[in-house]
């Protein structure tokens, strides 16, 4: 019986443990979830719910035209679809996954940037008595008018 004593100790100190450990670590996630940016933590709830209600959404439509007539239906299945865009959207913009354009004004200021970096050569327009000409680096275009 002594023998059995002092293993029974150490599972109950082994268990303990567990326990312990089991419970910094609930303590470390709480931690981390209440540090987490807004828009992790809606991506993460999306994550496990947002299929849900899509799927309850798809279900209450296809369930409501088995008591609906041809017309109501017609109504009901717009509804569905335009809840169900507008749902992706709002999961897409809340995730990030949406696509998002580059603002103009950062599009413009990069292509100005670009032309700087460029070593163009100078342009020169002369005008004289009906001739045009237009001369760049070494290429010189002539333009006439017409008589």
């Amino acid at each position: 019986m002594s023998e059995e004593q002092p293993s029974l100790v150490n599972q109950v100190r082994k268990v303990e443990e567990i326990h312990l450990l089991r419970a910094q670590a609930e303590i470390e996630l709480s931690k981390m979830e209440a540090n987490a940016p807004a828009k992790e933590v809606a991506s993460k709830s999306i994550g496990k719910y947002g299929l849900f209600y899509i799927t309850l959404i798809i279900c209450i439509g296809v369930g409501s035209s088995y008591f609906l007539s041809d017309t109501a239906i017609t109504a009901v299945m717009t509804m569905v679809g335009g809840a169900l865009v507008a749902l992706i959207q709002m999961l897409q913009g809340i995730t990030g996954t949406a696509n998002k354009e580059e603002k103009p004004e950062y599009k413009v200021i990069n292509d100005l940037i670009q032309r700087l970096d460029r070593q163009e050569p100078p342009m020169r327009v002369d005008v004289e008595d009906g001739k045009v000409t237009v001369s760049k680096g070494d290429d010189t275009t002539v333009v006439k008018e017409k008589p």
